[in-house]
């Protein structure tokens, strides 16, 4: 399939619409805009004193967004720029507090299914995982150039694999022979470690998706990024704004709890998710990829 054709459907777009309610002149900002399908959600219904800013790390995904809400009557700002410099980037477009932040942490299909992006052990890529091209190092540079301990430490940190060790040791090995080099090499490498280790494992997900998962975390620094989005986050919003984050694991979904749980008991926000938001089984039906989706969302109170 020709990339530009995957589609990117975004996730849980109803609960949110369900969830926030923005003046027709707001100021929202779609921290990871990607082809823009929540920015068309709110978009639609602001007016043209309302401004949408966008972010994204890839510039194929800025693009996009600018393709499909060029029809919008808001004033739409697109970036090529990480959230985590958030604070800066807004008073550089005389953008002082907003009405929204919106982050969906997820991987959109069309990056999955790209070649240069390196992310999918379902085709045999170069390995690279950057989101930015501007970072310089990529995820083959770490299976290459990392020692075995430090391997193991990161797929156990980041990808939250018990096997971590094992996984370390076969890629050291098979890298003393030649270089791992694709997506293929190490999804495979992955999986030998794994059957040799355990018993036959009922999981339904690919056994390299921690250890690619937690490559790709390192990569793009994501879990940084997100912690400097949010200790942001409460002095860009304005009193009564809302902040929405959409996690996909563990790791980004304990963050995204322990800081609204923080900031209200702080008095600065009040957690109107006391739960996580998840998809329904009609929306996980109609897109795999939103099943490990969780939505918490805060409230920036009213007092100063």
């Amino acid at each position: 399939m020709d990339d530009s054709q995957v589609e990117h459907i975004p996730v849980l777009e109803s609960e949110l619409a369900e969830q926030i309610s923005l003046p027709p002149d707001g100021v929202m900002v779609d921290a990871t805009i990607g082809h823009g399908g929540h920015s068309l959600l709110f978009g639609r219904n602001l007016g043209p004193e309302a401004v949408i800013v966008g972010l994204d790390l890839d510039t194929s995904c800025i693009h996009r967004a600018q393709s499909n809400l060029e029809k919008l009557q808001c004033r739409l700002i697109l970036i090529h720029a990480n959230f985590a410099d958030l604070a800066e980037i807004l008073p550089e477009h005389d953008i002082d507090k907003v009405d929204f932040i919106l982050a969906d942490l997820g991987v959109c299909s069309e990056q999955l299914a790209r070649a240069d992006m390196g992310l999918s052990f379902q085709a045999d890529m170069p390995l690279d995982m950057r989101f930015d091209k501007r970072i310089q190092t990529t995820a083959a540079d770490i299976v290459n150039g990392a020692d075995e301990k430090s391997l193991a430490e990161l797929i156990y940190n980041y990808g939250e694999d018990r096997a971590s060790r094992r996984i370390a040791r076969f890629i050291v090995e098979y890298r003393r022979k030649k270089p791992i080099t694709t997506t293929g090499q190490l999804a495979r490498i992955v999986a030998r470690a794994l059957a040799t280790g355990r018993k036959k494992s009922r999981s339904r997900i690919h056994p390299a998706t921690r250890t690619f998962q937690a490559l790709r975390i390192a990569v793009n620094r994501e879990l940084d990024n997100l912690a400097a989005l949010l200790e942001a986050a409460p002095a860009l919003l304005k009193p009564g704004g809302k902040i929405a984050i959409i996690s996909y694991h563990s790791l980004e979904d304990r963050m995204v709890k322990t800081n609204f749980n923080e900031n209200a008991k702080a008095g600065i926000y009040t957690v109107l998710t006391r739960k996580p938001i998840v998809p329904s089984r009609q929306e996980i039906a109609r897109n795999r990829r939103a099943r490990s989706a969780k939505l918490r969302i805060a409230q920036r109170t009213t007092t100063e």
